[in-house]
């Protein structure tokens, strides 16, 4: 499945962004589909697809740091001040009202916040795995490294020094290796335990991903990989040429994102529909639970047997999903 749209290009918010674009431009509102790390827009292949093949117009944009699309140097670059603005410069790009947001990982994070932040330009939200939760009560870092401690891997991003940019960058193909794979049995679930921004996984989990990075061998992994080899080498060639940095620049902005939330209402006021995916270690469904106080048109829906990689481990029970919800909330 290496089919693809032809790559476009926009200018927005003052970045050149790489974006994919298929089915009938009379189609409204359309899907926009926000990918994660460590993602591109190919993440979206199947739903672009099945979506275009529906009758749906469907966008799917490498975002900033990622892909086909510029990579500023600024840390701050990579607040979601500046990734919700880049949708909305899409958006103005291709002459667009409003759209359907669907975001993945990050990209859940990220088209949330468009329901805060620009909610005039935005028709639904779409989570896939990761939840809407409220404003963490402190620093989202201090808390992570309060429950992880220091080798969790969102706080050894927040210190370039012990280069986790450069551990995955000079083992682009180890990362993906260990990443893309189906998850084995979630045998240490804590169901009940309040997600820290946006993170529900139980304080058992290991989540030192560089230090995992760095010492994975395939030849001893008995899990199950989500790529084929084709699918591996589009990734694969993508950060090798991109690096790691731009992606993991966004979560340097953890701390400046909740800083400067303070006075933003969180309530999201617009339909949405959260898919959850049962073996999730890092964003159990768990996480999403009480989702309803702040989102509350709210449809959630359960992907049974997957983990993480949702919409490429079932992607025609996503992509049926999307159309079945896309249909029945906006005809």
């Amino acid at each position: 499945m290496l089919e693809m749209p032809p790559l476009q290009f926009a200018e927005v918010n003052g970045i050149r962004m790489g974006f994919y674009e298929a089915g009938p431009h009379s189609d409204a509102p359309p899907v926009i589909l926000c990918h994660g790390w460590p993602e591109i827009a190919f993440s979206w292949r199947y739903q672009i697809k099945a979506l275009s093949e529906a009758g749906i117009r469907v966008i799917a944009p490498d975002q900033r740091g990622y892909g086909a699309t510029d990579r500023p140097e600024p840390v701050e670059a990579y607040d979601l001040e500046h990734l919700t603005g880049d949708l909305v410069g899409l958006l103005d790009h291709l002459k667009i009202d409003k759209a359907i947001f669907v975001g993945h990982d990050w990209g859940g994070f990220v088209v949330w916040q468009m329901a805060l932040r620009h909610r005039d330009r935005v028709a639904g939200v779409v989570g896939v795995n990761t939840p809407h939760t409220a404003r963490p009560p402190a620093d989202p870092i201090e808390l992570l490294r309060k429950r992880f401690g220091d080798s969790m891997y969102i706080v050894q991003f927040q210190d370039p020094a012990r280069a986790p940019d450069k551990i995955f960058g000079s083992r682009v193909e180890q990362t993906f290796d260990a990443f893309m794979r189906k998850p084995p049995p979630r045998k240490d679930a804590a169901p009940g335990e309040a997600p820290t921004a946006g993170v529900g996984a139980s304080p058992k989990t290991n989540l030192a991903f560089p230090q995992m990075i760095a010492a994975y061998d395939v030849k001893y992994d008995p899990r199950t990989p989500i790529l084929s080899q084709d699918e591996k080498r589009v990734f694969v060639d993508t950060f090798a040429k991109t690096g790691f940095t731009g992606g993991i620049n966004w979560y340097r902005n953890m701390s400046r994102n909740w800083q400067r939330s303070a006075e933003l209402d969180h309530t999201v006021r617009v339909p949405a529909l959260m898919i959850m995916a049962e073996n999730d270690a890092v964003l159990p469904p768990s996480a999403a639970d009480g989702m309803e106080r702040l989102v509350p048109d709210l449809e959630k829906y359960l992907v049974r047997d997957s983990g993480h990689w949702t919409q490429q481990e079932k992607p025609e029970e996503v992509s049926a999903k999307l159309i079945e919800w896309r249909r029945k909330r906006f005809g």
